[in-house]
């Protein structure tokens, strides 16, 4: 699952002034992305978020499972150490758990050897007010995942609150990030109609592209629109999509890229997306 790691940092990346908010409670100063790799046998995990904010070290992992090898107590001293001794700064870590579980390690906040006690904070998502993310267009996708006694209401909301996004690019790629998330709560029939009904039908797949009706000149105009938007959520999911593949999406018809875009949420890998496409040429 660690799709859904990966993608928290993406959105920890494009809003990390937000998430610093949260994390340290503090207005941010000056803001720098730094790499994710450190020196050292270099280690690299993707869901690990690396921020300097003045003068100090953010560090955000995001975690789905609690299993790891190293465990992630000792990887957050590990990295401790690293970030310290590169950067001389003092360093604040958080693993934030994003499915709820009753595993210890999602509850356990210090390594602990003979000689070493580390400190470390853990964030489990489904304990967390639903308001600060309701009320955080950056934070929004993570909404879903917050503490609730209807989630579905909660979905609900979280659909409302994308919907009033007046920015349609920034709107469309809430969406997207909070359908994915949104499967580690939910079962996809009620995505599908909780998100998919609210907020993707009056995006730009479903309403502004797929308008039936429409001159044929005008629809093929909308049609690449559809075939961008689509690009752009596949790479944001999976990274980089081969060119090959992007042709095989650009000759489909509306009604095909229509049926893409509600089958994109069941989608763990790019072989999926190709498994897809090669039902549709056999049709």
């Amino acid at each position: 699952m660690a799709e859904y790691d990966n993608l928290c940092k993406i959105i920890a990346e494009k809003y990390p002034r937000d998430f610093s908010r949260w994390l340290l409670n503090q207005e941010p100063g000056e803001i720098e992305i730094l790499k994710s790799e450190l020196s050292i046998e270099p280690i690299r995990a993707d869901s690990v978020l690396f921020i300097k904010i003045d003068n100090r070290i953010l560090h955000i992992e995001f975690q789905t499972i609690t299993t790891s090898e190293p465990s992630i107590p000792f990887r957050m001293l590990d990295y401790s150490v690293r970030l310290i001794r590169r950067y001389e700064l003092p360093v604040t870590q958080v693993v934030i758990f994003l499915q709820e579980t009753s595993n210890e390690i999602a509850f356990t906040e210090q390594y602990i050897n003979e000689t070493t006690t580390h400190n470390y904070r853990s964030l489990r998502m489904w304990e967390q007010n639903p308001s600060l993310f309701l009320n955080n267009d950056g934070l929004l996708p993570l909404a879903s995942l917050s503490r609730t006694n209807s989630p579905q209401a909660l979905l609900s909301q979280v659909a409302q609150n994308i919907a009033r996004i007046s920015d349609r690019n920034t709107r469309q790629d809430t969406a997207a990030y909070t359908e994915i998330l949104a499967g580690l709560r939910f079962e996809k029939n009620v995505i599908r109609q909780l998100l998919s009904e609210d907020i993707m039908q009056e995006s730009v797949i479903y309403q502004d592209i797929l308008q039936k009706g429409e001159r044929q000149g005008r629809q093929e105009g909308r049609q690449e629109e559809a075939v961008r938007f689509l690009s752009r959520l596949l790479n944001k999911r999976f990274g980089e999509i081969d060119s090959s593949i992007i042709e095989r999406i650009q000759v489909l018809s509306t009604e095909q890229l229509e049926a893409l875009g509600e089958e994109f949420i069941d989608f763990t890998q790019v072989s999926d997306l190709v498994n897809w496409l090669n039902q549709q040429e056999n049709i």
